[in-house]
């Protein structure tokens, strides 16, 4: 079973900067992608950043410029460095790691870590 471990969220005032670490339990190769997603108090869970296997990476647009997606194959690890944080990116950071299973039925199996706070307040 895959384990994703976040770590790095907390309390940072606006302006501030703070970076997620997600582990996982096996190769991040062995996935088509990795991201973050992000979920606030009564707000739908939505797409923060992801990066490939190949190392393509996808940004939200509130966050294009603010936020940057990492990797260290070594380490089985995924970062999200955070600057210029504003009180709206306030949220639980949520890990994901996504495979694409390719058969005669093809489909995709996600993989969540337990999620992180972030909270953004002065």
């Amino acid at each position: 079973q895959v384990q994703l471990v976040e770590s790095g969220g907390g309390l940072v005032q606006p302006g501030g900067s703070l970076r997620l670490s997600c582990s996982a339990s096996e190769s991040i190769f062995s996935f088509n992608s990795m991201g973050w997603y992000r979920q606030a108090p009564g707000k739908e869970r939505e797409l923060v950043a992801t990066i490939t296997t190949g190392g393509i990476t996808n940004y939200a647009n509130s966050v294009k410029g603010r936020f940057a997606i990492s990797r260290d194959t070594a380490k089985n690890t995924v970062y999200l460095q955070m600057n210029s944080l504003k009180p709206e990116d306030t949220a639980v950071y949520y890990c994901n790691a996504r495979k694409q299973v390719v058969g005669s039925h093809s489909y995709v199996v996600d993989y969540w870590g337990e999620g992180t706070l972030v909270t953004v307040s002065s």
